[in-house]
């Protein structure tokens, strides 16, 4: 797992994409990891190279002890950047990551090539709000404030037709540290960026949701005009964290502004095929899985991930013409016929991830018995088991 010291701590890290495209930077939201990114990450990665992380006291990111300001989380991202030896880069954040990137952009205006802030905004008052949190967390974990919070990441319309991908967020958020959450509350609590942003001078694009009770187009409309020569881009359909819930316009809004910046040509740069194969692997089977398997390729294997990344996650899991949910049940089925006990497991969470739900697992492995052979079958059944413990059996599946 890629930890890297910077401003007296550590942080998670990854590098996704094209090389020697233009370097975009994104930082995650209260609550989120960088994960949060995989949508847009899968479509920028062709074009673009890609640094993501996980903000102090979040996800791999250990938490040191408080307190906590925003000035801080800038000088990480700037000790992050300075530690990967980049000089600048096109600087991205989505809410507390947009503050940080503001923070950024008038702490350390050297390292910003471009911002473009997302649902978020200079001064997040009140202070009630921020002081409850924190203390909710602190006593009562973060299980606590979990389900209020979802509520207000994504409309109505998306729980409706995307409870898989809500219910995998819901499990990044439980996972993050109570203190670190808490810290961060209070040093959101404790901003006032207003003064700075009449001093920022670099190309801005403001994004905000159409639907975001949390930061609205208004808060976004004064932080465009507060910065000099921004822009300000409104996404239909979209409440706070529209770069999950609309990872297609959020990442046709960064490209066009970034290859403004850039002077590019007004067509897409072209598509590298392992750029594009290494962010659908990362966002399928995990960040940590696939840094992993390229650190321990060694000299000997590297080809054979480079030929695996382009040609099954580039080419394959790259077509839309199947739906990843529709991929991953012909994969586990595929498994299971050929007994390939090692990548059923390692697809069985990526499944479910990508919306197949238990009751359909069931029915999978039940027909696998049919047309595979019930000692397949068996074999699956208890792979499930073993992978998911004691989870497959806390879901209503309907009874036979």
């Amino acid at each position: 797992m890629p930890l890297i010291d910077c401003n007296s701590t550590q942080l998670f890290y990854d590098l996704t994409g094209r090389e020697d495209g233009p370097l975009i930077v994104l930082s995650n939201s209260l609550g989120t990891t960088v994960e949060m990114w995989d949508g847009v990450v899968k479509l920028l990665a062709p074009s673009f190279r890609i640094l993501r992380y996980d903000t102090r006291g979040h996800g791999r990111s250990p938490v040191t002890t408080g307190p906590i300001s925003i000035r801080q989380l800038a000088d990480d991202l700037a000790g992050l950047l300075d530690a990967l030896n980049i000089n600048k880069a096109h600087i991205g954040g989505l809410s507390l990551g947009g503050i940080t990137a503001q923070a950024l952009a008038i702490y350390h205006p050297h390292k910003v090539k471009s911002l473009m802030l997302m649902a978020t905004g200079p001064f997040l008052p009140p202070a009630d709000t921020w002081n409850t949190r924190a203390k909710t967390v602190r006593e009562q974990g973060i299980n606590a404030i979990v389900d209020t919070v979802l509520a207000r990441w994504f409309t109505l319309s998306y729980f409706g037709t995307h409870a898989h991908r809500v219910a995998y967020y819901r499990s990044l958020f439980l996972n993050n540290y109570p203190e670190g959450y808490a810290l961060c509350c209070e040093a959101i609590r404790d901003m006032d960026l207003r003064p700075g942003l009449s001093s920022i001078s670099t190309p801005t694009l403001v994004i905000a949701g159409a639907e975001d009770p949390v930061t609205p187009v208004n808060m976004a409309n004064d932080l465009a005009s507060a910065i000099k020569g921004s822009q300000l881009a409104i996404i239909p359909q979209a409440s706070h964290l529209l770069a999950i819930e609309q990872p297609q316009d959020t990442a046709e809004l960064i490209s066009q502004f970034i290859a403004s910046v850039e002077q590019s040509i007004a067509h897409p740069l072209p598509t590298r095929a392992f750029e594009a194969g290494l962010a659908n692997r990362k966002a399928v089977l995990g960040v940590e899985h696939v840094q992993r398997s390229l650190a321990n390729a060694g000299g000997f294997a590297a080809p054979w991930q480079d030929f695996i990344t382009r040609n099954a996650w580039g080419e394959i899991w790259g077509d839309d013409t199947l739906p990843w949910k529709t991929r991953s049940i012909v994969t586990l089925a595929m498994m299971v016929a050929l007994h390939r006990e090692e990548e059923f497991k390692l697809h069985l969470g990526p499944a479910l991830k990508n919306g197949v739900t238990l009751a359909e697992l069931q029915a999978l492995l039940l027909q696998t018995s049919v047309y595979a052979g019930v000692p397949a079958a068996n074999a699956a059944f208890r792979w499930v088991r073993e992978t998911l413990g004691d989870e497959a059996d806390h879901l209503n599946l309907p009874s036979r």
